[in-house]
């Protein structure tokens, strides 16, 4: 692997051309993951995918001037120092905030590269066209700022950033919701019953550690298997079902948890407490995301969660 600084000016010029052939696919990759659901951000990247166009165009025409038309292999890849990246514009869905600041990062990568190139070349002409190039990337009034204001304006941003926040609760805030509500209400009634038909901690520890597993690997699966994202927008059916076990085991760890402490009214105190700080959690997350009046959503989450406590409770003291 070799290092910028031992690069000829011939092989600087190869890089940058392939290099700036890359970027202009993955701007593009970039504007079609997005065009549905943000088309004001799919035409910035068009035009920074054209900006790149552009910008190989003029490395190429002084290259084949230079060196003429063999135009030798080398990638960044194959140079020390440049950021191995992650393919972001292979995944589906795109988020918009990670995808502007992949973006960003890029430009800022580049304006270093053309700068440093530009140090070591001695042709006066190719010195030029690199510092050029580094303005270029380095200015982003000229590039994605300006693109920016004049087509992602404050209108189609906050219509953007709407959609974004209904994508994060469609694909996340609903399944980890379920899950939660899950986790921390259905594993009540089979906790305080083996709490209160053992008055043991260990053993009632055991059942509620049981119960939250086991709910989390079935809701998991519910979720997982309940759609395949492609028209709902839900996303990976991995991914939500990911979400939607672990929220659902966390719901029914937190309360079971205290049954570590070894003296029994201890401990039953504390997963009582620890009960009623996950229903104001569960209120405030329908309050906060689905829109739901606070009161209505304590009220649901509350009347739902004592019925089951008070079944496990009268289940296990009979």
């Amino acid at each position: 692997m070799e290092r910028l600084i031992d690069l000829s000016e011939r092989e600087i010029l190869a890089l940058a051309i392939f290099a700036e052939e890359e970027d202009g696919k993955i701007y593009r990759g970039f504007a079609e993951g997005l065009r549905e659901q943000y088309p004001a951000s799919a035409k910035v990247f068009d035009e920074m995918a054209d900006e790149e166009v552009r910008h190989r165009t003029m490395l190429f025409d002084l290259y084949r001037s230079k060196f003429g038309d063999f135009l030798p292999l080398i990638r960044r890849q194959d140079v020390k120092g440049f950021i191995k990246r992650k393919p972001l514009w292979l995944t589906r869905p795109l988020g918009l905030d990670e995808v502007r600041k992949y973006a960003e990062t890029m430009e800022l990568e580049w304006a270093r590269f053309y700068r440093k190139a530009a140090q070591s070349a001695r042709d006066s002409s190719i010195r030029e066209l690199l510092d050029r190039l580094a303005d270029a990337e380095d200015e982003h009034e000229s590039l994605a700022h300006k693109l920016g204001e004049t087509i992602l304006t404050k209108a189609a941003r906050a219509r953007e950033d709407a959609t974004s926040r209904r994508l994060f609760v469609l694909q996340y805030v609903q399944p980890g919701l379920a899950g939660l509500m899950d986790g921390s209400v259905s594993t009540l009634a089979p906790l305080f019953a083996a709490a209160f038909a053992t008055h043991n901690p260990w053993q009632t520890f055991l059942v509620g550690i049981a119960a939250s597993v086991g709910a989390g690997i079935s809701m998991a699966f519910a979720e997982a298997l309940s759609d395949d994202g492609s028209l709902t927008g839900r996303g990976a059916p991995v991914l939500r079902g990911a979400v939607c076990g672990a929220m659902t085991t966390a719901g029914g760890l937190g309360h079971t948890l205290p049954y570590l402490i070894p003296d029994f009214f201890v401990a039953t105190v504390i997963s009582i407490c620890v009960v009623a700080a996950e229903l104001a959690i569960i209120s405030f997350i329908r309050h906060r995301f689905m829109d739901t009046p606070f009161l209505a959503a304590a009220f649901q989450v509350v009347v739902g969660g004592v019925l089951v406590f008070i079944a496990g409770i009268a289940i296990g003291s009979s």
